[in-house]
Protein backbone atom coordinates (compact mmCIF):
# COMPACT_ATOMS: atom_id res chain seq x y z
CA UNK A 1 0.00 0.00 0.00
CA UNK A 2 1.26 3.24 -0.82
CA UNK A 3 1.39 6.29 1.34
CA UNK A 4 1.22 9.75 0.55
CA UNK A 5 3.22 11.89 4.07
CA UNK A 6 2.86 15.50 3.49
CA UNK A 7 6.35 17.47 5.36
CA UNK A 8 6.12 19.86 8.40
CA UNK A 9 6.51 22.66 5.92
CA UNK A 10 3.90 22.02 3.11
CA UNK A 11 1.56 21.21 6.26
CA UNK A 12 2.28 24.27 7.91
CA UNK A 13 1.65 26.43 4.51
CA UNK A 14 -1.80 24.02 3.83
CA UNK A 15 -2.97 25.22 7.43
CA UNK A 16 -2.36 28.97 6.77
CA UNK A 17 -4.12 28.90 3.44
CA UNK A 18 -7.11 27.75 4.78
CA UNK A 19 -6.92 30.03 7.62
CA UNK A 20 -6.70 32.73 5.46
CA UNK A 21 -9.76 32.03 3.45
CA UNK A 22 -11.74 31.48 6.91
CA UNK A 23 -11.06 34.81 7.92
CA UNK A 24 -11.57 36.65 4.44
CA UNK A 25 -15.04 34.71 4.72
CA UNK A 26 -15.62 36.09 8.05
CA UNK A 27 -14.92 39.83 6.79
CA UNK A 28 -17.49 38.67 3.91
CA UNK A 29 -20.03 37.87 6.15
CA UNK A 30 -19.21 40.41 9.22
CA UNK A 31 -19.73 42.90 6.71
CA UNK A 32 -23.00 41.72 5.06
CA UNK A 33 -24.29 41.67 8.62
CA UNK A 34 -23.56 45.12 9.36
CA UNK A 35 -24.47 46.53 6.22
CA UNK A 36 -27.26 44.34 5.30
CA UNK A 37 -26.19 43.94 1.84
CA UNK A 38 -24.08 41.38 -0.34
CA UNK A 39 -20.85 42.03 -1.16
CA UNK A 40 -20.72 40.26 -4.35
CA UNK A 41 -23.42 42.18 -5.64
CA UNK A 42 -22.20 41.11 -9.04
CA UNK A 43 -22.34 37.57 -8.20
CA UNK A 44 -26.05 38.39 -6.91
CA UNK A 45 -27.31 40.27 -10.28
CA UNK A 46 -25.40 37.63 -12.22
CA UNK A 47 -23.54 40.57 -14.28
CA UNK A 48 -26.76 42.46 -15.07
CA UNK A 49 -26.21 46.00 -13.71
CA UNK A 50 -29.45 47.32 -15.83
CA UNK A 51 -31.95 47.40 -13.25
CA UNK A 52 -29.81 48.48 -10.16
CA UNK A 53 -28.67 51.49 -12.34
CA UNK A 54 -32.24 52.08 -13.37
CA UNK A 55 -33.22 52.38 -9.43
CA UNK A 56 -30.14 54.30 -8.71
CA UNK A 57 -30.86 57.08 -11.82
CA UNK A 58 -34.49 57.19 -10.47
CA UNK A 59 -33.42 57.74 -6.66
CA UNK A 60 -30.86 60.63 -7.92
CA UNK A 61 -33.69 62.04 -9.78
CA UNK A 62 -35.77 61.95 -6.37
CA UNK A 63 -33.04 64.01 -4.63
CA UNK A 64 -32.92 66.52 -6.91
CA UNK A 65 -36.40 67.03 -6.34
CA UNK A 66 -36.36 66.44 -2.69
CA UNK A 67 -33.42 70.05 -3.01
CA UNK A 68 -35.61 71.54 -5.04
CA UNK A 69 -39.31 71.04 -3.18
CA UNK A 70 -37.20 72.48 0.11
CA UNK A 71 -36.19 75.28 -1.38
CA UNK A 72 -39.52 76.11 -3.29
CA UNK A 73 -41.02 75.26 0.09
CA UNK A 74 -39.28 77.81 1.97
CA UNK A 75 -39.80 80.46 -1.32
CA UNK A 76 -43.75 79.91 -0.83
CA UNK A 77 -43.53 79.92 3.23
CA UNK A 78 -41.58 83.31 3.46
CA UNK A 79 -43.60 84.63 0.67
CA UNK A 80 -46.77 83.42 2.61
CA UNK A 81 -45.43 85.47 5.89
CA UNK A 82 -44.29 88.45 3.39
CA UNK A 83 -48.14 88.68 2.11
CA UNK A 84 -49.29 88.60 5.95
CA UNK A 85 -47.26 91.53 6.98
CA UNK A 86 -48.17 93.12 4.39
CA UNK A 87 -51.93 92.55 4.80
CA UNK A 88 -51.88 93.26 8.41
CA UNK A 89 -50.02 96.81 7.16
CA UNK A 90 -53.17 97.72 4.94
CA UNK A 91 -55.05 96.86 7.64
CA UNK A 92 -53.73 98.61 10.38
CA UNK A 93 -53.87 101.84 7.87
CA UNK A 94 -57.13 101.25 7.01
CA UNK A 95 -58.56 101.07 10.60
CA UNK A 96 -56.13 104.39 11.37
CA UNK A 97 -57.68 106.57 8.77
CA UNK A 98 -61.55 105.90 9.17
CA UNK A 99 -60.70 106.38 13.15
CA UNK A 100 -58.39 109.37 13.59
CA UNK A 101 -58.25 110.59 10.31
CA UNK A 102 -62.02 111.38 10.05
CA UNK A 103 -61.85 113.35 13.39
CA UNK A 104 -61.93 116.68 11.73
CA UNK A 105 -58.44 117.73 13.85
CA UNK A 106 -55.40 118.95 12.57
CA UNK A 107 -53.81 116.95 15.65
CA UNK A 108 -55.62 113.63 14.48
CA UNK A 109 -54.77 114.40 10.90
CA UNK A 110 -51.36 114.57 11.15
CA UNK A 111 -51.20 111.02 13.40
CA UNK A 112 -53.17 109.41 10.72
CA UNK A 113 -50.75 110.63 8.24
CA UNK A 114 -47.47 109.60 10.42
CA UNK A 115 -48.79 105.90 11.06
CA UNK A 116 -49.66 105.67 7.46
CA UNK A 117 -46.11 106.46 6.86
CA UNK A 118 -44.71 103.97 8.78
CA UNK A 119 -47.32 101.19 7.86
CA UNK A 120 -46.17 101.98 4.03
CA UNK A 121 -42.62 101.47 5.13
CA UNK A 122 -43.39 98.26 6.70
CA UNK A 123 -45.30 97.28 3.28
CA UNK A 124 -42.37 98.10 1.12
CA UNK A 125 -40.56 96.43 3.15
CA UNK A 126 -42.51 93.25 3.49
CA UNK A 127 -42.16 93.39 -0.67
CA UNK A 128 -38.48 94.01 -0.61
CA UNK A 129 -38.47 90.15 1.41
CA UNK A 130 -35.29 87.79 0.24
CA UNK A 131 -34.80 84.65 1.12
CA UNK A 132 -31.44 82.41 0.84
CA UNK A 133 -30.00 85.79 -1.11
CA UNK A 134 -33.44 85.62 -3.69
CA UNK A 135 -35.81 88.56 -4.03
CA UNK A 136 -39.22 87.27 -4.03
CA UNK A 137 -41.17 89.52 -5.90
CA UNK A 138 -38.86 91.40 -8.38
CA UNK A 139 -39.43 88.70 -10.96
CA UNK A 140 -36.32 87.10 -12.51
CA UNK A 141 -34.24 89.79 -11.56
CA UNK A 142 -33.53 87.88 -7.81
CA UNK A 143 -30.30 89.38 -7.09
CA UNK A 144 -31.80 93.20 -6.63
CA UNK A 145 -34.52 94.46 -4.20
CA UNK A 146 -37.49 94.90 -6.24
CA UNK A 147 -38.72 98.55 -4.55
CA UNK A 148 -36.59 101.65 -3.51
CA UNK A 149 -37.12 103.41 -0.23
CA UNK A 150 -40.22 104.88 0.92
CA UNK A 151 -38.81 108.38 1.28
CA UNK A 152 -38.28 108.38 -2.76
CA UNK A 153 -41.65 107.21 -3.22
CA UNK A 154 -42.87 109.59 -1.05
CA UNK A 155 -40.90 112.30 -2.99
CA UNK A 156 -41.73 110.87 -6.57
CA UNK A 157 -45.23 111.14 -5.62
CA UNK A 158 -45.41 114.45 -3.86
CA UNK A 159 -43.89 116.35 -7.28
CA UNK A 160 -47.09 114.91 -8.83
CA UNK A 161 -49.54 116.21 -6.14
CA UNK A 162 -48.28 119.27 -5.37
CA UNK A 163 -50.69 122.16 -6.17
CA UNK A 164 -53.70 120.18 -7.05
CA UNK A 165 -56.30 121.67 -4.89
CA UNK A 166 -59.23 118.98 -4.82
CA UNK A 167 -59.75 115.47 -3.73
CA UNK A 168 -60.57 114.26 -6.81
CA UNK A 169 -57.87 116.04 -8.53
CA UNK A 170 -55.32 114.16 -6.08
CA UNK A 171 -56.58 111.16 -6.32
CA UNK A 172 -56.73 110.84 -9.71
CA UNK A 173 -53.43 111.98 -10.07
CA UNK A 174 -51.88 109.44 -7.75
CA UNK A 175 -53.83 106.88 -9.69
CA UNK A 176 -52.93 108.43 -13.16
CA UNK A 177 -48.69 108.60 -11.60
CA UNK A 178 -48.82 104.66 -10.59
CA UNK A 179 -50.27 103.27 -13.13
CA UNK A 180 -48.03 105.23 -15.79
CA UNK A 181 -45.02 102.89 -16.98
CA UNK A 182 -42.52 106.01 -16.72
CA UNK A 183 -44.58 106.60 -13.48
CA UNK A 184 -43.95 103.94 -10.23
CA UNK A 185 -42.69 101.00 -12.12
CA UNK A 186 -39.87 103.72 -13.84
CA UNK A 187 -39.43 105.31 -10.81
CA UNK A 188 -39.56 102.73 -7.66
CA UNK A 189 -39.47 99.43 -9.13
CA UNK A 190 -36.45 97.78 -9.57
CA UNK A 191 -37.52 94.41 -10.45
CA UNK A 192 -38.00 92.69 -14.13
CA UNK A 193 -41.17 92.49 -15.81
CA UNK A 194 -40.67 89.10 -16.33
CA UNK A 195 -41.52 86.71 -14.24
CA UNK A 196 -40.20 84.51 -11.65
CA UNK A 197 -39.59 80.83 -13.58
CA UNK A 198 -41.67 78.05 -12.48
CA UNK A 199 -40.25 75.39 -10.09
CA UNK A 200 -40.11 72.09 -10.20
CA UNK A 201 -40.85 69.54 -7.54
CA UNK A 202 -41.80 66.26 -9.50
CA UNK A 203 -41.27 64.50 -12.25
CA UNK A 204 -44.59 66.33 -14.16
CA UNK A 205 -45.44 68.91 -11.75
CA UNK A 206 -44.18 72.69 -11.28
CA UNK A 207 -45.14 75.22 -9.26
CA UNK A 208 -45.48 78.88 -10.74
CA UNK A 209 -45.78 82.23 -8.73
CA UNK A 210 -45.92 84.76 -10.90
CA UNK A 211 -46.08 87.41 -8.24
CA UNK A 212 -44.22 90.86 -8.68
CA UNK A 213 -44.68 93.85 -6.63
CA UNK A 214 -46.17 95.53 -9.48
CA UNK A 215 -49.03 93.65 -8.82
CA UNK A 216 -52.33 95.74 -9.07
CA UNK A 217 -52.72 94.93 -5.45
CA UNK A 218 -49.93 95.72 -4.01
CA UNK A 219 -49.87 99.08 -5.98
CA UNK A 220 -53.49 100.12 -5.24
CA UNK A 221 -52.66 99.72 -1.71
CA UNK A 222 -49.18 101.48 -1.36
CA UNK A 223 -50.63 104.23 -3.43
CA UNK A 224 -53.52 105.08 -1.14
CA UNK A 225 -50.82 104.43 1.86
CA UNK A 226 -48.64 106.72 0.52
CA UNK A 227 -51.25 109.39 -0.37
CA UNK A 228 -52.80 109.03 3.02
CA UNK A 229 -49.15 109.96 4.23
CA UNK A 230 -49.16 113.18 2.41
CA UNK A 231 -52.25 114.46 3.06
CA UNK A 232 -51.05 116.42 5.99
CA UNK A 233 -48.09 117.50 4.02
CA UNK A 234 -47.66 121.34 3.74
CA UNK A 235 -46.76 120.68 0.25
CA UNK A 236 -50.46 120.20 -0.13
CA UNK A 237 -52.06 122.47 1.73
CA UNK A 238 -55.02 121.10 2.04
CA UNK A 239 -58.17 122.31 4.26
CA UNK A 240 -59.44 119.99 7.26
CA UNK A 241 -62.45 119.40 5.45
CA UNK A 242 -60.34 117.86 2.48
CA UNK A 243 -58.56 116.51 4.61
CA UNK A 244 -61.39 114.35 6.42
CA UNK A 245 -62.84 113.73 3.08
CA UNK A 246 -59.54 112.04 1.61
CA UNK A 247 -59.05 109.62 4.64
CA UNK A 248 -62.46 108.62 4.56
CA UNK A 249 -62.14 107.65 0.59
CA UNK A 250 -58.37 106.51 1.22
CA UNK A 251 -59.39 103.84 4.68
CA UNK A 252 -62.67 102.39 2.55
CA UNK A 253 -60.74 101.82 -0.43
CA UNK A 254 -57.54 100.06 1.69
CA UNK A 255 -60.81 98.23 3.64
CA UNK A 256 -62.08 96.89 -0.14
CA UNK A 257 -58.01 96.41 -0.62
CA UNK A 258 -57.91 93.24 1.54
CA UNK A 259 -59.43 91.75 -0.76
CA UNK A 260 -57.30 91.53 -3.13
CA UNK A 261 -54.43 90.78 -1.00
CA UNK A 262 -56.68 88.03 0.38
CA UNK A 263 -56.28 86.17 -3.34
CA UNK A 264 -52.88 86.53 -3.63
CA UNK A 265 -52.61 85.01 -0.58
CA UNK A 266 -54.81 82.01 -1.36
CA UNK A 267 -52.88 81.59 -4.51
CA UNK A 268 -49.60 81.40 -2.38
CA UNK A 269 -51.61 78.80 -0.06
CA UNK A 270 -52.62 76.93 -2.79
CA UNK A 271 -48.70 76.39 -4.34
CA UNK A 272 -47.61 75.93 -0.67
CA UNK A 273 -50.23 72.95 -0.32
CA UNK A 274 -49.03 71.25 -4.02
CA UNK A 275 -45.61 71.77 -2.82
CA UNK A 276 -46.40 69.78 0.06
CA UNK A 277 -48.07 67.08 -1.63
CA UNK A 278 -45.02 67.10 -4.26
CA UNK A 279 -43.00 66.22 -1.24
CA UNK A 280 -44.74 63.13 -0.17
CA UNK A 281 -45.08 62.03 -3.30
CA UNK A 282 -41.58 62.01 -3.90
CA UNK A 283 -40.49 60.86 -0.34
CA UNK A 284 -43.24 57.51 -1.18
CA UNK A 285 -41.89 57.08 -4.37
CA UNK A 286 -38.59 57.07 -2.69
CA UNK A 287 -39.00 54.62 -0.21
CA UNK A 288 -40.68 52.26 -2.75
CA UNK A 289 -37.48 52.67 -4.89
CA UNK A 290 -35.36 52.06 -1.98
CA UNK A 291 -37.04 48.73 -1.08
CA UNK A 292 -36.73 47.50 -4.04
CA UNK A 293 -32.97 48.08 -4.56
CA UNK A 294 -32.44 46.65 -0.95
CA UNK A 295 -34.13 43.37 -2.21
CA UNK A 296 -31.98 42.92 -4.92
CA UNK A 297 -28.94 43.09 -3.59
CA UNK A 298 -29.75 42.80 0.70
CA UNK A 299 -28.34 39.87 2.81
CA UNK A 300 -30.48 37.48 4.94
CA UNK A 301 -29.96 38.82 8.02
CA UNK A 302 -30.85 35.33 9.78
CA UNK A 303 -28.68 32.82 6.85
CA UNK A 304 -25.88 35.53 7.46
CA UNK A 305 -25.71 35.01 10.97
CA UNK A 306 -25.61 31.40 10.60
CA UNK A 307 -22.54 31.24 8.17
CA UNK A 308 -21.02 33.63 10.28
CA UNK A 309 -21.28 31.40 13.36
CA UNK A 310 -20.38 28.41 11.10
CA UNK A 311 -16.96 30.03 9.94
CA UNK A 312 -16.14 31.39 13.35
CA UNK A 313 -16.47 27.88 14.36
CA UNK A 314 -14.10 26.04 11.34
CA UNK A 315 -11.70 28.79 12.23
CA UNK A 316 -11.50 27.55 16.07
CA UNK A 317 -11.07 24.29 14.71
CA UNK A 318 -8.46 24.87 12.57
CA UNK A 319 -6.64 27.00 15.36
CA UNK A 320 -6.94 23.70 17.59
CA UNK A 321 -5.33 21.54 15.07
CA UNK A 322 -2.68 24.21 14.20
CA UNK A 323 -1.75 24.23 17.73
CA UNK A 324 -1.52 20.09 18.14
CA UNK A 325 0.35 20.15 14.91
CA UNK A 326 3.09 22.34 16.39
CA UNK A 327 3.17 20.47 19.69
CA UNK A 328 3.87 16.72 17.77
CA UNK A 329 7.50 15.44 18.83
CA UNK A 330 9.30 12.42 19.09
CA UNK A 331 9.61 12.59 22.45
CA UNK A 332 5.43 12.93 22.99
CA UNK A 333 4.79 9.93 20.42
CA UNK A 334 7.21 7.64 22.23
CA UNK A 335 6.50 8.63 26.00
Amino acid sequence: MNLTAMGDLARGLTLRSRATEIKAQIETLSYEMSSGKVQDISGRLGGDYSQILDLDRNLARLDAFKIATSEAGLFTDVMQQSLTTFDTSVGEVSSSLLAFGTAKHTVTHEQASVQARNELDTMMSALNTRVGGRSLYSGVATDVSPLSSTDALLTALEAELTGLTTVTDIRAAAESWFNDPVGFDAVIYQGSDTPLASMQVSENERISIPITATDPAFKAALRDTAVAALVSDDALALGTDQRTILFTQLGVDLANAKDETVKLRAEVGAAEARVEEAATRNSAARTSLEYSRNQLIAADPYETAAKLQAVQFQLESLYSVTVRNANLSLVNFLR
